[in-house]
């Protein structure tokens, strides 16, 4: 049952709980999660995507507490007993993908793709997005990542220092598939 769970979360899923407010109203802090990995390696990523991934430079910083930072707690996370989070990484929602222009923002204030502002009906309400100004062109083999709670998400927008906040595809654990808990949020994404 071991050999098991460890294969199973090593090849096709694996739980996480989200740390923050940063993917409200899509994601609640502390819901749990069902991250897709053979879903993200059969189909790829793709723009509106919601997707975890490992903290591709130090967007994290320092005081994030893990509650499952305990050698039991390890050795449970490693079986696949409680949801992973090594305190590395991250959940976002896939907002520029190689070869798109992303910037901020249009006369709406809404993010633009390619020159054409986007609609984004799972923004927090009430919360605009420009916090920051910018221009970049997404690389090939990377993507633009922005929080749905734009008003607090450390996201690309604010490491654009760091590799003009890219975050490269094989950082990307996986797409989130499902929240699990709390049991009156269970459901897709």
């Amino acid at each position: 049952a071991l050999v098991l769970s460890v294969l199973v979360r090593t090849f096709l899923v694996q739980a996480f709980y989200v740390p923050s407010e940063s993917m409200m109203d899509t994601l609640q802090d502390n819901d749990r999660i069902i991250v897709s990995k053979v879903a993200t390696k059969a189909t790829g990523v793709h723009r509106g995507d919601v997707v975890v991934f490992h903290d591709p430079g130090t967007w994290l910083g320092e005081g994030f507490d893990n509650p499952y930072d305990t050698t039991v707690g390890h050795i449970l996370q490693f079986i696949g007993i409680v949801p992973a989070n090594s305190g590395k990484d991250l959940v976002k929602r896939v907002i520029g993908m190689g070869g798109d222009t992303v910037e901020c923002c249009d006369n709406q204030g809404r993010i633009m793709v390619n020159g054409k502002g986007i609609d984004e009906p799972y923004v927090k309400d009430g919360v605009g997005t420009a916090q920051v100004d910018f221009k970049v062109l997404v690389p090939e083999g990377k993507v633009f990542v922005m929080g749905d709670n734009r008003g607090n998400s450390e996201d690309s927008r604010f490491h654009l220092d760091q590799d003009n906040g890219m975050v490269p595809l094989e950082d990307i654990v996986g797409r989130v598939a499902l929240r699990v808990w709390p049991p009156d949020r269970i459901g897709g994404i």
